[in-house]
């Protein structure tokens, strides 16, 4: 991934979501004689891709987004592909044609992005992958996570709760394989616990990839997995918490949940609230507000036409193994979680203490000190 010294720091994260309206996302009518210039500034389109697989995208991604980009004096047009990819392709056609000047996306599958950034790329909109790579792609910049480092943090955090455990048996749930981020989350993982999986240390029951991170597939798929392996299971590798949560109710259904432990990844609210109950073991924390702010940064500089503050910023390379080229690149670092880190993590712009610790949980939160 070109990961250098510098995506390994973790940034600071005084993470504060700005309590920013929504609004209504439709795009504006057309306005020629603006130049592409909306009230506060020149446009730029944004397309998350889903509020189904994790709730960061409505809860975080958004709201930062456009905080961060009328910050840098831009005009954000913000809407949600909702997991469908002919969606997210009118999106992008309505946002082109309204002469936005920027495109950030995320988007529901790689193929569909690199789609986009095509007709993006024929008109001389420059495109910034957000969050995630779109191999094949055209995309003029990356701003991202390490998310090999994030597939290394779950899998030490999974070793470390199995560690006395000797050939505990492992069964790995991982996103979807059209979502190159989950390609290079397995790929941390297997680059951890590959060399356990061959020593005997640990022993790798299964391993399957869900289509589009769907959570009531992959609570299908583990439980397939769970009772193809005669009901055992010692610890499960869920990509992120969406899947965690379906792996756990699983675990509730065959009186397992407590016992195994579960990984996870974007900290949300459900994923805590998960570990204070001791059903999910460790989460990993990505300071998204960092993420939309540089974004918005590398946009501001492209509308300005200054591509060498764009390329100051994206200072990293990350290969797109289909197109055969190198992406410029932000790799910001992220940070394991585990329960008793939670009250380091929480506040303004995170996950606030008030939704997790409510009802059953306030005892467990007084325990850790959260107040």
């Amino acid at each position: 991934m070109g990961r250098t010294p510098a995506a390994l720091i973790a940034m600071a994260c005084s993470v504060g979501l700005l309590l920013v309206a929504c609004g209504n996302n439709r795009l504006p009518e057309p306005d020629p004689g603006a130049a592409a210039r909306g009230p506060g500034g020149p446009r730029v389109g944004v397309i998350l891709p889903d509020t189904a697989t994790s709730a960061r995208w409505a809860h975080f991604d958004q709201p930062m987004l456009q905080a961060a980009l009328r910050q840098e004096g831009l005009t954000p047009i913000v809407q949600n592909a909702q997991g469908d990819a002919q969606k997210f392709a009118q999106i992008a056609d309505g946002m082109l044609s309204q002469r936005v000047q920027v495109l950030i996306i995320a988007a529901p599958s790689g193929d569909a992005g690199a789609t986009v950034e095509q007709k993006a790329e024929q008109q001389g909109v420059p495109v910034i992958d957000y969050d995630r790579l779109n191999v094949g792609g055209s995309a003029d910049y990356y701003v991202s996570f390490d998310h090999e480092m994030v597939g290394e943090l779950q899998a030490r955090a999974l070793a470390a709760a199995l560690r006395d455990k000797p050939g505990a048996q492992v069964i790995e749930v991982g996103g979807a394989s059209t979502d190159h981020n989950a390609t290079l989350v397995h790929s941390g993982q297997s680059e951890e616990l590959g060399p356990r999986y061959a020593a005997g240390d640990l022993r790798l029951a299964s391993s399957r990839f869900v289509d589009g991170w769907d959570n009531q597939a992959g609570g299908q798929v583990f439980e397939q997995l769970l009772t193809a392996n005669g009901g055992r299971v010692d610890g499960v590798l869920a990509a992120n918490d969406g899947l965690a949560a379906a792996v756990i109710t699983v675990l509730q259904k065959y009186g397992l949940a407590g016992a195994v432990p579960v990984t996870g990844q974007d900290m949300t609210v459900d994923g805590l609230r998960a570990i204070l109950q001791g059903y999910q073991s460790s989460t990993v924390f990505k300071p998204i507000r960092e993420e939309a702010a540089v974004a918005a940064k590398v946009a501001a500089a492209l509308v300005r036409g200054d591509v060498a503050a764009a390329d100051a910023l994206a200072d990293e390379r990350t290969p797109d193994p289909v197109a055969g080229r190198e992406v410029k690149s932000v790799l910001l670092a992220p940070q394991l979680i585990t329960r008793e880190d939670i009250k380091s993590v929480l506040g303004p712009g995170n996950v606030r203490a008030d939704e997790i610790c409510g009802g059953e949980l306030a005892g467990a939160c007084r325990q850790l000190g959260i107040a």
